[in-house]
């Protein structure tokens, strides 16, 4: 499957990516925002391809004039039982390389992937968080119209304050108007 929008493709990872994951992933700045350590390698980007960026609604986000993936963004099912009061629920997970912050990217691929979850899934909920001081991240939550919601304390996994944000199908339609 693959999403498109005016600039973009959204399509599913091939192990051909693994150099272009490895350019973007292996700069810590990504990982200090996203919780992953740098790759340290190709063949450690070919790995998270199979093993982690293999979910049905995980995608590359690709810019149409390079056709080389310059970030990921997913839609997964949520797992935690303390803020998921429904099973049409998923939570939002994006993150885009340091030479790719600024344009817009994300934010453009998100609005797709919230129409198809909303419009085509019959999601009801969809959760996002971002670490304590990304700021960009926040403010793309707030471009798409998530509202707070809670925080999470830092954990041996999350070593940072997490802010936990939702958008619900209904002010995601009234949005879309």
């Amino acid at each position: 499957m693959t999403l498109e929008t005016p600039r973009l493709l959204l399509r599913y990872w091939e192990e051909s990516d693994a150099p272009a994951l490895f350019r973007c992933a292996s700069d810590p700045e990504i990982g200090r925002w996203t919780g992953f350590p740098p790759h340290t390698g190709v063949a450690d980007s070919r790995d998270t391809i199979r093993r982690v960026l293999c979910g049905p609604l995980c995608f590359a986000v690709v810019p149409r004039e390079t056709d080389e993936p310059v970030g990921c963004i997913e839609l997964m099912p949520c797992s935690d039982a303390r803020s998921v009061p429904s099973l049409r629920d998923a939570e939002l997970g994006y993150w885009v390389g340091v030479p790719f912050w600024g344009r817009g990217y994300i934010t453009e691929a998100a609005e797709a992937l919230l129409e198809y979850g909303f419009g085509h899934k019959g999601l009801k909920t969809v959760w996002c968080g971002y670490f304590e001081g990304n700021e960009r991240s926040r403010r793309v939550q707030e471009k798409l119209g998530f509202r707070p919601h809670h925080t999470e304390p830092p954990t041996e996994r999350r070593p940072h304050l997490s802010y936990v944000s939702c958008l619900t199908a209904e002010e995601w339609r009234k949005r879309a108007k």
